[in-house]
């Protein structure tokens, strides 16, 4: 397990079994009178696999379902990953090695 995710403050399960959560970023967005937010976690899970998890969230709760995000969400999402290195390192080799496979 990395040191990120041995300091973690919280766990979660997933369908690989437990892991803590490494980084999470929350982008706040409306449609209409509807709020809620799009989440993007970093976890780990005890063998030291990194997973990563979008989900949604309304009055704070994570939801199953399709993550949508306009044009201008990905920009925020973009600017709150340069505050999440683990993170963004892990989805730019994603993207950079999707040719690939």
């Amino acid at each position: 397990m990395t040191k990120n995710a041995a300091n973690a403050s919280s766990r979660t399960a997933t369908p690989w079994g437990p892991a803590a959560v490494v980084e999470q970023l929350r982008l706040p967005q409306q449609a209409g009178d509807k709020r809620f937010s799009s989440v993007v976690e970093l976890l780990e899970n005890d063998r030291g696999e990194r997973l990563v998890r979008f989900a949604y969230a309304t009055d704070g709760t994570s939801r199953r379902g399709p993550v949508t995000l306009r044009e201008r969400d990905l920009a925020k999402l973009r600017k709150e990953l340069e505050r999440r290195p683990s993170l963004a390192a892990l989805l730019a080799e994603a993207f950079e090695t999707a040719g690939d496979a």
